[in-house]
């Protein structure tokens, strides 16, 4: 008997996903408070030829899970998009809206965790419900060439979604690993008002972290795998 193909994993959540009872509690208050507001898993947005891929840890209470696209609305979002059109990955001007025309060229964003979590911190069972739609993400992109993870978290889960191994592939800013799959993933801190405000990551240093990827890209077609 011939064997059916699996079934690749789906690439986003429903928009009443259940299975993280806490972000469900948190999502229905939302919706009773701002029912004007996307209040729903955030799906991922950008290029679908892209071929580097931005992770990021989850969507603001007042950013994405307001306007329903990834890191726009809050203050995350600003130096992001600022960054993506110095490397000419974006065409139009970004303007903090859904709706804004703004469209990404060779880039696409998404969240390691699609809903909003309290205090904008998931815990460890929610980081990993969510991992399978990142993986489905990822492979929903034929031409993924890099991936620039946003913080530890969300390097860690983009290490398991790529089939990495997390010892192998330690979190830094500025690092460039190289895995087996042919995939390089850059880390970067996250663009955090916090991370901003109190230095941990200026614009320059985030703009490094651009320019690795972009340098990555060139390198990835030559380079044999390393991990």
């Amino acid at each position: 008997m011939k064997a059916h193909p699996a079934e690749p994993p789906h690439a986003e959540p429903p928009k009443d996903c259940p299975l993280c009872p806490r972000l469900v509690t948190y999502r229905v208050a939302n919706r009773a408070a701002h029912p004007d507001w996307w209040n729903a898993p955030v799906p991922g947005w950008g290029d679908p030829d892209a071929w580097l891929a931005i992770v990021g840890l989850a969507p603001g209470v007042t950013g994405a899970n307001r306007t329903g696209r990834p890191f726009t609305g809050d203050h995350a979002g600003m130096l992001l998009y600022a960054t993506l059109a110095k490397f000419g990955l974006s065409r139009g001007s970004f303007d903090a809206r859904a709706d804004d025309g703004l469209a990404l060229t060779g880039a696409f964003i998404t969240n390691a965790v699609r809903c909003v979590p309290p205090e904008n911190k998931p815990v460890p069972v929610e980081i990993h419900a969510c991992r399978p739609f990142l993986v489905g993400q990822l492979a929903a992109l034929p031409r993924l060439e890099v991936v620039l993870a946003l913080g530890s978290i969300a390097h860690q889960s983009a290490v398991k979604a790529l089939g990495g191994k997390l010892p192998k592939v330690p979190f830094g800013h500025g690092a460039v690993h190289r895995l087996h799959t042919g995939v390089t993933l850059v880390d970067s801190y996250h663009c955090s008002r916090y991370n901003t405000n109190t230095g941990r990551l200026t614009a320059t240093m985030f703009e490094e972290a651009f320019a690795a990827a972009v340098a990555a890209r060139r390198l990835v077609a030559d380079a044999p795998p390393l991990l």
